[in-house]
């Protein structure tokens, strides 16, 4: 856990005034009970030191997230003031940063901040990235989006005392040092631990398992009462309990927190998921019962949560030494992001929480993600230009660089005869590392090689440095898996198809304009000819909103499930209603298990997936 800088007992009794007044930290103050036009005022005082420059800085980018958002633009009147409360002469350099003149007398800092969960501003921030101000309902700080730093300064300790509604629990993996009179004080010792412990205000949802020796803890708010934090924990509990497991049966951390903050429809950005902290993961989901979000919350659980691993414990110098304002990208995403992501996976298959062909299945997803994105350049390349030039294959971090961490996974087997594979090889790096210790970015292929089989370094320099195809058949074949390059695909039918609608230009809709290209579902609907589509149970479906309606609609959509469309027909609504159906099609890339394999083939599928 990371070391917070508190005194207690007796001896936080004796501090004299005199010596609070010298503290070398900053002071932030946040008070929830007073939101002015849905914004918050932060107030911070400053370390006294004999500073030539005083430029305070809100991040451009934050670890984790791959995208520029400058929280800067949510700061607004901003103010400086001296000891004695003369106001100091600021000037603003761009949107992440403010220069303060007489830095000298500089004292106290004050501004106010807007969320991002409902701003108008554009380049919207992916809201478990973001901030939320709802008053009396809910505050989801993210700290980055409301706390910065003086530049030179993000080594100084910070405290922060947030007043709070007295209905109200902050939920964190932050350690209160004190809580009185509905304010709770938290200090930590750096600026990129603070800004890597978000923090969750409402009316208290939660709950606590002990696991590997951490406390685990989830808390949720769910403005409809839809879901809870006990019916969360029941749902991850076994997943928790195989990641310990997976992790050697301790945990790298004292404590961690799920915040799952679930919205009425979709947000701004269109899209849901969670942002990984090193302590916590905080989850942005639409409201949903409780078994529509089972399966959701568990795969992304079990991804953000292997993010203690890496990039917690295993990191390069660019992650260790984190410039918020200028970021340097490591080309390692294929371990951070990719290694993650194949973790999530492998700890589900190899502890029975689902069967071998529903993880071949997520495999199967995952090539054909892959195919799809087409990166044309190598993963490492695409890693440094990940912010800029090569921004748009991002996601192929969680498709390709999944199944770079798989096929090294197999090889790893093979040359070990099932010894020692990625997860091992994980363990090794943690313990060599960890989260006080970084590697050199240019370096790490080599010390894994060192620590592996000299065969290894061939293998990153053709598939990683390299953008060799990857050999899907020759290294499923040593585990005995059949691969074949085209096979069947199960997909959603939900009573529209891409070849049976087109667009109605005037109202910008969706319309039936070839009822011959619709599906089984679609046809029993009813759907005719000509049929304008106004809504899609009960949501306004049209080109703007099409994303968003569609996408909360299939979340959790099994075979099955009742829906409704309204259509306008001849001037009239009419209500079709339809269930959810599957189809299958012909598709690049298929996977079964080999029935007939070799026993070392067998046994060598035992120790990579079902033992």
């Amino acid at each position: 856990m990371r070391v917070i800088l508190f005194i207690v007992g007796s001896l936080l009794l004796s501090l004299s005034l005199s010596a609070q007044k010298s503290a070398k930290y900053y002071q932030y103050s946040l008070d929830l009970t007073a939101v002015k036009d849905d914004k918050v005022q932060v107030t911070l005082l400053v370390p006294n030191a004999k500073r030539t420059e005083a430029e305070f800085q809100m991040p451009k980018i934050v670890p984790g997230t791959y995208a520029i958002y400058d929280f800067g633009r949510f700061i607004s009147d901003f103010k400086a003031y001296d000891a004695k409360g003369k106001e100091l002469s600021v000037k603003r350099l761009d949107e992440n940063r403010w220069q303060i003149e007489s830095p000298k007398q500089l004292h106290k800092i004050t501004y106010w901040v807007e969320d991002t969960f409902d701003t108008d501003k554009a380049n919207i921030v992916f809201e478990p990235g973001g901030t939320n101000i709802e008053e009396g309902k809910n505050f989801t700080i993210n700290t980055y989006g409301f706390f910065g730093y003086l530049k030179g300064e993000k080594e100084v300790p910070f405290e922060v005392q947030i007043k709070r509604p007295a209905n109200f629990y902050g939920a964190t993996s932050l350690e209160r040092i004190k809580t009185a009179q509905n304010t709770d004080t938290y200090r930590i010792d750096n600026y990129f631990n603070l800004a890597d412990m978000p923090i969750m205000y409402c009316e208290p949802d939660t709950t606590s398992l002990a696991v590997g020796g951490a406390e685990v803890m989830v808390a949720v708010y769910s403005p409809n009462k839809m879901l809870t934090a006990q019916e969360v924990m029941s749902n991850v509990k076994e997943l928790l309990l195989a990641q310990k497991a997976y992790l050697g049966g301790t945990l790298p951390v004292d404590k961690y927190t799920f915040l799952i903050y679930l919205n009425e429809g979709v947000g701004k950005s269109g899209s849901f998921g969670a942002l990984e902290h090193s302590y916590s993961t905080l989850f942005f989901l639409i409201e949903n019962k409780a078994q529509a979000l089972t399966q959701t919350i568990r795969d992304v659980a079990a991804h953000e949560f292997f993010h203690i691993v890496t990039p917690l414990n295993i990191h390069s110098e660019q992650i260790g030494n984190y410039d918020f304002i200028n970021p340097q990208m490591s080309k390692h995403l294929w371990l951070y992001e990719g290694g993650t992501e194949y973790a999530a996976q492998h700890v589900q298959v190899k502890h029975g929480l689902y069967d071998t062909e529903a993880f071949l299945n997520d495999v199967t997803t995952k090539m054909r993600t892959a195919d799809r994105i087409g990166t044309p350049v190598s993963f490492t390349e695409m890693s440094k230009g990940c912010l800029d030039k090569y921004e748009e294959y991002y996601g192929d971090v969680y498709a390709k660089g999944a199944l770079l961490n798989m096929l090294l996974d197999i090889q790893l087997r093979k040359l070990s005869e099932g010894k020692y594979g990625v997860q091992e090889m994980m363990r090794d790096l943690a313990e060599k590392y960890g989260k006080d210790r970084s590697f050199k970015d240019d370096a790490l292929f080599d010390e894994i090689t060192a620590m592996t089989y000299p065969e290894i370094r061939a293998f990153f320099s053709k598939y990683v440095e390299g953008n060799e195809p990857l050999p899907y058949k020759e290294y499923l074949d040593w585990v005995g898996i059949t691969y074949e390059l085209e096979g069947v695909s199960k997909e959603v039918d939900f009573g529209i198809t891409q070849r049976s609608v087109g667009i109605q230009q005037e109202e910008g809709r969706l319309y039936i304009a070839n009822a011959a290209g619709l599906r089984d579902v679609g046809k029993a609907m009813g759907f005719q000819q000509g049929d304008v589509i106004l809504t899609y149970n009960g949501k306004d479906l049209t080109l703007t909103t099409i994303n968003n309606v569609l996408g909360e609609f299939l979340q959790g959509a099994e075979a099955g499930d009742d829906f409704t469309v309204t259509v306008r027909r001849e001037d009239k609504e009419v209500t079709l209603n339809g269930q959810i159906g599957f189809f299958e099609k012909i598709a690049k890339h298929a996977l079964k298990v080999n029935e007939g394999a070799s026993p070392e083939q067998v046994k060598l599928r035992k120790a990579w997936i079902n033992q």
